[in-house]
């Protein structure tokens, strides 16, 4: 099974795109900020990740930048603006 990484500042769209990717087969983690979303992507094989750009403390081009770093060497990675 897939794994996503969901990152939100926001309860209500964590929740909806866990019910929607849930429903559509996949497992799904959430985290509310920046540094969460980190220690979940160190601590799992993540497939996926959405993330929302504009976050307090850490926005998401930040992570994202983090998380290249992190995997550039061992994954293939590409990120997607819209």
């Amino acid at each position: 099974m897939s794994i996503i990484l969901s990152v939100d500042d926001e309860p209500s769209i964590l929740e909806l795109r866990r019910i929607v990717l849930e429903q559509a087969g996949y497992e799904v983690l959430s985290a509310c900020d920046g540094l969460e979303a980190l220690r979940m992507f160190d601590a799992n094989t993540i497939d996926l990740v959405l993330l929302d750009y504009f976050m307090p403390e850490m926005d998401g081009e930040a992570v994202a930048n983090e998380m290249k770093r992190k995997r550039l060497s061992s994954a293939k990675t590409s990120s997607v603006r819209f």
